[in-house]
């Protein structure tokens, strides 16, 4: 049920999308490490520039995280405010 209220009441999953992101961060780290172990140039800087990106993603995300409850409204904040029944 829409209220109208979603968009300041919106919640982000942060804590998995960090998740995701070291997940991500060591796949792309171990993608730039093989393939410039085995000569294939083209590859590792694809793969380091996802690095980059996704060091980029997890730096925001754990800033985003720091910023604390009032920027990620913990488990005991509903995503919406109830409706009024009459």
């Amino acid at each position: 049920m829409r209220t109208g209220s979603e968009p300041l009441t919106a919640r982000s999953p942060l804590r998995m999308r960090f998740w995701f992101s070291v997940w991500g961060l060591g796949w792309a780290a171990f993608g730039t490490a093989a393939f410039a172990l085995t000569g294939r140039t083209g590859w590792a800087v694809a793969c380091g520039v996802l690095l980059l990106v996704v060091a980029a993603d997890l730096a925001w995300v754990a800033h985003r995280m720091r910023q604390g409850p009032h920027y990620q409204p913990g488990r005991d904040v509903p995503p919406y405010d109830p409706p009024d029944i009459p």
